[in-house]
């Protein structure tokens, strides 16, 4: 086993949603919540979404037909994996999909939300869809966004990149915590100082610093593109960003798709769930 038994220094990830979109990632998503959830006892929560007919007259009857469709795919996501005894809720929702997964983040107290980056309107061109972009930003859900098709596997070097240091936010570095615990990570922080960068923002949480294996700083336009300077020389195997309204997204705010010419990973993105 390459991850450890005993996690010591982080909040447990006890309640992991993973909400469904295409049957094919689903099962993928629901790989990877099934091993952290194995390692504490944890519960994971399956959600499906549909929405309500459009026509009045069969209302009823449409909307009985994709709550069984939606429960059935569910049920067809967890055969198609190993649950490791781990305890499994599904639950096919009528409503918005943005909406239901922020529902059922704040009623069962979610610590972590596992995605992919589109649901089900793939597109080529785009690296986060509209349902994906929209909880990205416009929520403080800590997030962890899975590319199509890749493994779960151990993620030896992650890669933190910020601009400011200080975090004020109550418990917002314990996804990162819980990864460098349950795999032995190194944590590689690099600190992209910007035009808009203050001698406040120089400054480091300790608690951060705790964490680090080393510390880059490095002079960019952005946040964004201090990460694309150095991806490939820290070659992570999971890039890690503070959501921050004016911080890694403000280049990509204004729709909730993001395209892939603006941004996108191959590898697997931790969203930390900083102030908005």
């Amino acid at each position: 086993m390459y991850f450890c038994t005993k996690l010591l220094n982080s909040k447990l990830m006890k309640n992991i949603l993973v909400p469904v979109g295409s049957t094919k990632s689903g099962i993928n998503n629901l790989k990877y919540a099934l091993n952290f959830a194995s390692m504490n006892g944890g519960k994971v929560f399956l959600m499906s979404v549909y929405k309500d007919s459009m026509k009045i007259e069969d209302i009823a009857k449409v909307n009985e037909f994709w709550k069984n469709e939606k429960e059935q795919q569910l049920k067809d996501v967890i055969k198609a994996v190993n649950t490791k005894g781990v305890e499994i809720a599904i639950q096919a929702i009528k409503g918005d999909p943005f909406d239901e997964i922020l529902k059922t983040y704040k009623k069962e107290n979610i610590d972590l939300v596992i995605l992919s980056p589109q649901s089900v309107e793939i597109d080529d061109r785009i690296y986060l869809g509209e349902i994906t972009g929209k909880i990205v930003k416009q929520t403080e859900i800590p997030l962890l966004i899975v590319p199509d098709n890749f493994l779960f596997r151990k993620f030896e070097s992650i890669l933190l990149a910020f601009k400011t240091g200080r975090f004020t936010k109550e418990n917002m570095l314990d996804p990162l915590k819980y990864m460098k615990d349950v795999f032995n990570s190194e944590i590689n922080l690099l600190q992209v100082i910007t035009p808009e960068t203050t001698e406040e923002h120089l400054v480091i949480d300790e608690e951060l610093l705790a964490l680090k294996t080393s510390l880059k700083t490095t002079k960019n336009a952005t946040t964004f593109q201090g990460v694309l300077e150095h991806f490939q020389s820290a070659k992570p195997d999971m890039l890690c960003v503070v959501r921050r309204k004016r911080g890694f997204f403000k280049k990509l705010w204004e729709k909730n798709s993001v395209m892939k010419r603006d941004f996108h990973t191959s590898i697997p993105l931790l969203i930390l769930s900083g102030k908005l």
